[in-house]
């Protein structure tokens, strides 16, 4: 990521480095002008909900502490003169162009994508004249609220900005889906380190948290109606998503401008399930586990069986509907087919059935799905469940490419849509035995 990070610093104009994502139709002066010592950011908006009032708080406060100067040598200390005799800005004024009831950020953060409403525009003077932001949403406004903190550095006790006016016409992102994932089955994560994570990605705009909660090493969510995955199945009883945890984290993305996608990955990275309940997995802890598994230990859900099925169905249905997200992940990547030839109780039920691998695999696919589908939530799985098996998925079902770029295309041509998310381009791993970063 550092990487990145500077080859895009260096494509950026020196006068916005402090901008990121850079907006559309962006103007920028030459003109200083500061933070009066008692600026204000007005909410011109009808009954504002409670989650923009404290977006509006902790812009103030951002504002007041952040304290960031110049990326220049001195740090902006040419800039004195100018700063003392620049114009004061009073005040920021927030309004809305709907007239509808305006909706919380977090509602409007976890309507389904395409129909999320994310720009804004947003205005600076250079004469001392108040700022404008508007927006057809909340979550609009907080877009435009995350930009205007970026435009200002710190001297000597005061905030300023030397490319006034500004200008920034119908800012909106060039993708609708903008994720982060991250893995706390290999590595826990404390619920402050999630947040910092949330505040990490609101600062440039990424938009959806993609949770990767559970796989094969640990099991640390707890799910209604089934304590004993993880009271058996996390590191320990101090590792363990508990439902209030999970709220807060929702809670405090949704606030945040972020979606909580969660994902139960199935029906391979399931090995921690055998801890309560060994009678659904198979080739538990079989080795050596390079023959069962692409990364240890071993086990998969018995995804011929019917009580595993209902089992698997169940317990999604139990988390998922707990979320607000319209999206929710079942995974379906690397699927190993020898754990099956090798498990005895698989091809038992697989005769029983009358029913191919491939057949049983899209039964119990088309059982978790219609779990969601219930709830009113849009499945998403992983590029294998469209380009190496033949099951039945929804028709607006979400798929995740991350092996190549090269499959993006493939996925296309079969008229699913599409979250890019290639591994040979960016990826990150750090689990059992190995860190790769590829062409990064």
């Amino acid at each position: 990521m550092f990487t990145l990070l500077l080859l895009g610093a260096a494509l950026l104009p020196s006068s916005v480095l402090g901008l990121w994502p850079i907006p559309r139709n962006l103007q920028l002066g030459t003109s200083f002008v500061k933070l009066a010592p008692t600026f204000d950011i007005t909410i011109n908006v009808n009954s504002p909900p409670q989650d923009l009032l404290d977006a509006v708080s902790r812009t103030k406060e951002y504002l007041l502490t952040d304290k960031l100067q110049r990326l220049v040598v001195g740090r902006g200390d040419s800039d004195s003169a100018s700063v003392g005799s620049a114009p004061t800005l009073p005040d920021l004024t927030l309004s809305l162009l709907s007239s509808a009831p305006p909706r919380a950020i977090a509602v409007e953060a976890v309507q389904p994508i395409g129909a999320r409403s994310e720009e804004y525009s947003l205005t600076i003077p250079s004469d001392g004249t108040a700022a404008t932001l508007t927006a057809n949403s909340t979550l609009g406004l907080y877009r435009g609220l995350t930009t205007f903190g970026q435009l200002w550095y710190e001297l000597a006790g005061v905030t300023y900005t030397y490319q006034a006016p500004v200008k920034i016409e119908n800012d909106m992102p060039a993708f609708p889906y903008r994720g982060f994932m991250l893995d706390t089955s290999r590595n826990f994560f404390p619920v402050a380190d999630i947040k910092r994570t949330l505040d990490a990605m609101s600062w440039v705009k990424i938009n959806t948290f993609h949770w990767h909660v559970v796989d094969s090493q640990s099991f640390p969510l707890e799910i209604p109606g089934f304590p004993e995955l993880s009271s058996k199945g996390a590191y320990s009883s101090g590792e363990i998503y508990s439902s209030v945890d999970v709220k807060d984290i929702v809670t405090y993305a949704g606030a945040r401008g972020i979606d909580v996608l969660m994902e139960i990955d199935t029906p391979g990275h399931t090995a921690a399930i055998s801890a309560s309940h060994p009678e659904h997995i198979a080739c538990n802890q079989a080795s050596p586990w390079t023959d069962f598994a692409n990364e240890p230990p071993a086990g998969q859900l018995r995804l011929a069986s019917a009580a595993t099925t209902n089992f698997t169905a169940e317990l999604i249905s139990s988390i998922a509907g707990t979320l607000p997200s319209s999206l929710f992940s079942t995974g379906g990547d690397e699927l190993n087919t020898n754990c099956y030839a090798k498990d005895s109780q698989t091809q038992a039920d697989l005769k029983s059935n009358g029913h191919t691998l491939e057949q049983a695999l899209s039964v119990f696919v088309q059982a978790t799905h219609k779990s969601l589908t219930d709830l009113g939530k849009t499945p998403v799985v992983w590029e294998e469940m469209v380009l190496e098996h033949t099951v039945t998925l929804p028709k607006n079902a979400v798929v995740m490419v991350w092996i190549s770029s090269e499959n993006a295309a493939k996925v296309a041509a079969k008229d699913f849509r599409i979250v890019h998310t290639p591994s040979d381009y960016f990826y990150l791993v750090k689990t059992f035995v190995f860190t790769t970063w590829l062409k990064a």
